[in-house]
């Protein structure tokens, strides 16, 4: 390439770079078109999302479509399934509020169920409100067929509730002075003003009454309802937990500890029967064919019973624990489904009534239904429930005009049975301190027949001794088997007694249940996790007493296995008591003091000179046979058998 050549090219590279120089936009231009490149984005990106919403909204309409349309056909198909009774839900379907002064009732337009019940008097272990009845779809049901062969179930139909005959404006309702009439009506479809064709569920509410008249009444309905069709009634409600508990029982089947579980069942009364129920505490079931007066889900304190103006035919029962259900308050479900047969051309009313409140033994018997049954005071022995019903029920009532604290009067009824008893167990006291004088006696005729062989007359030298000083074992035994009764009726009335409920004495905050000194925040097998300053102290005063009472007992002290099994009872009592509640081993506590206290003394002022005297007296009378000692039938039989024995015993020595 020549010269002129690579001028020519050069100058055509610089004219280029000077139009480039000269056609390149400046920094304002460049921002300029920045911003227009980004808004051109942003009205793409803008198009493609509003294609995309409109797609998806597009979908979401379909779908909504599709689901209202399913939703609608569901809706109808349950409407058909009802029948004449298919009524469009309402759109306020609050419950009614019901307050009488006693306690909160809430009824459900969806079923007119009673669905709540909250008791105003009252409150939990911890505080809160005490709910008896617990919300649930399945409270009450009515299980009926139409005319046109449909199966109808009264908590799906929606019911309109009147007041006083008059429809209600409101859902918080107050019953004052006057007593408040609320019908829930589920009318039938298409019912004209005319002729009025309802189910109506009547409650009649008083003032300050735990008691509500329920009537359940088929008006106009002989064209709607089959004819002389079995009826069913399903009453059912989800126990909560109301009292305390040892932390460890919580879960636990251990129903001696778990005091409220224990004494948690269904009660019912056959018609012209006695008062009959579940087992105590524990999952069970049963079908009673025959007519039921009334049903009752008893807790400890509290119960909800439903009563039959005539009677149930029959009806299958039911407790039963949801072992997967892990809520702290939760303790048991109880259940109830009951026939009746509904004839419209002779009855178009099933009556009842419904009971919501404490198990309070004057409240309970007021009713003159035999509710007071379900409270356990010994029904199953005679002089048991006489011993409750007649003197410790009556006598605690009486105590509680003073207006005392209820651990006083707990302190002044058992000095008062003691009090009672003391002419029974006199002789018994009297006979242990006869005993500690015969003492010496007793060792040498020990040591006198220390073989075998010789018990027939070692015991036979004793028996004779301890009638010369005035002593009778069976003045030690009756008095005990007297008294028996009235320890087991004290060990029923004081954990069933709600009048203690929640109520304070010393260091513990609840009589009726266990008084904690000190928690471990584990637990001890068999003891629990926490200890009950009550019912060690009840166990001090009976290793005490075990131990004085061994004192000069010479029989027990050679008998080893007895020695031991008396020492053993007082640790045995205060495993078992030690989740009891705080008023038992308070009276258990003062009722051992009082005995040791009297036993003490009767052995103190019991003379023994007066003891040898009689003694004395006795040898002179039988010296020389001048005057037999007279033998009970029973002794003589009982000497007959000890020589038997003795006899039987020689003959083994001499096979050997």
């Amino acid at each position: 390439m020549d010269k002129k050549s690579l001028i020519g090219f050069g100058l055509i590279f610089a004219i280029f770079i000077a139009f480039m120089w000269w056609v390149s936009p400046t920094e304002e231009q460049m921002e300029q078109l920045r911003q227009e490149q980004k808004l051109y984005q942003d009205s793409v990106r803008a198009v493609m999302l509003d294609s995309i919403e409109r797609a998806e909204t597009a979908k979401a309409l379909a779908a909504l479509q599709g689901d209202s349309v399913a939703e609608e056909q569901n809706r109808q198909q349950q409407l058909a399934k009802l029948g004449a009774f298919g009524q469009e839900m309402a759109e306020d379907t609050a419950c009614l509020s019901i307050e009488n002064g006693v306690f909160t009732v809430e009824v459900s337009p969806l079923g007119a169920k009673v669905n709540k019940v909250t008791l105003a008097d009252y409150v939990t272990f911890d505080s809160m409100p005490l709910v008896l009845i617990t919300p649930s779809r399945d409270n009450f049901n009515i299980v009926f067929s139409t005319s046109d062969h449909k199966v109808v179930n009264s908590r799906d139909l929606v019911f309109r509730p009147f007041v006083d005959g008059k429809e209600a404006d409101g859902t918080a309702l107050k019953v004052d002075t006057d007593s408040l009439v609320l019908s829930m009506r589920a009318y039938v479809k298409d019912s004209t003003t005319a002729d009025d064709a309802y189910l109506e569920f009547r409650y009649v509410f008083s003032p300050n009454s735990y008691e509500v008249d329920f009537d359940v009444n088929f008006v106009n309905l002989e064209k709607h309802i089959d004819a002389n069709a079995i009826m069913g009634v399903t009453w059912q409600n989800r126990m909560n937990r109301q009292e305390k508990v040892d932390q460890s029982m919580r879960n636990s089947r251990n129903r001696n500890k778990d005091a409220e579980r224990f004494n948690s069942t269904l009660y019912y009364k056959p018609a012209g029967d006695k008062v009959d129920r579940l087992r105590d505490g524990s999952d069970d079931e049963e079908k009673v064919s025959t007519p039921i007066e009334w049903i009752a889900y008893k807790q400890q304190f509290f119960c909800a019973i439903l009563v039959s103006d005539s009677v149930f035919e029959n009806a299958r029962l039911s407790t039963s624990t949801n072992k997967q259900d892990t809520a702290v308050n939760y303790l048991c479900d109880m259940f109830s489904d009951i026939s009746f047969t509904y004839d419209p051309a002779t009855n178009n009313k099933l009556g009842m009534s419904l009971y919501f409140g404490p198990s309070k033994y004057k409240d309970l018997r007021e009713q003159h239904n035999g509710f007071e049954r379900m409270l356990p005071l010994g029904w199953g022995f005679f002089l048991t429930q006489w011993i409750s019903r007649y003197a410790i029920i009556p006598v605690f009532n009486f105590l509680e005009k003073f207006n005392w604290n209820y651990g006083v009067i707990v302190l002044v009824l058992t000095f008062l049975l003691r009090l009672v008893l003391f002419p029974l167990t006199f002789k018994s006291y009297q006979g242990s301190a006869i005993m500690r004088i015969l003492k010496p006696e007793m060792d040498a005729l020990n040591k006198k027949y220390p073989n075998q062989d010789q018990a027939f007359q070692k015991q036979q030298e004793m028996t004779k001794l301890q009638k010369k000083a005035g002593y009778s074992p069976m003045a030690g035994c009756l008095p005990m088997l007297i008294q028996l009764p009235i320890i087991w009726a004290m060990f029923r009335f004081y954990p069933a007694s709600i009048e203690l409920r929640q109520k304070s004495f010393l260091w513990c905050d609840d009589l009726s249940s266990y008084d904690s000194v000190l928690d471990f925040g584990f637990n001890i097998p068999l003891y629990g996790d926490h200890v009950s300053l009550f019912c060690l102290l009840m166990f001090g005063v009976q290793f005490f007493y075990t131990w004085y009472t061994m004192k000069g007992q010479q029989s027990q002290m050679n008998m080893p296995g007895m020695k031991l099994m008396m020492y053993f009872m007082p640790f045995m009592m205060l495993f078992l008591f030690n989740s009891q509640s705080a008023a038992l081993n308070l009276y258990y506590f003062t009722s051992l003091s009082l005995t040791m206290i009297q036993m003490i003394l009767i052995r103190k002022f019991t003379s023994e000179d007066k003891v040898r005297a009689r003694m004395a007296e006795y040898d002179a009378k039988h010296a020389n046979g001048k005057e037999k000692a007279k033998k009970s039938k029973f002794q003589q039989r009982l000497e007959e058998m000890q020589k038997m024995a003795e006899q039987m015993q020689k003959e083994q020595n001499k096979r050997r």
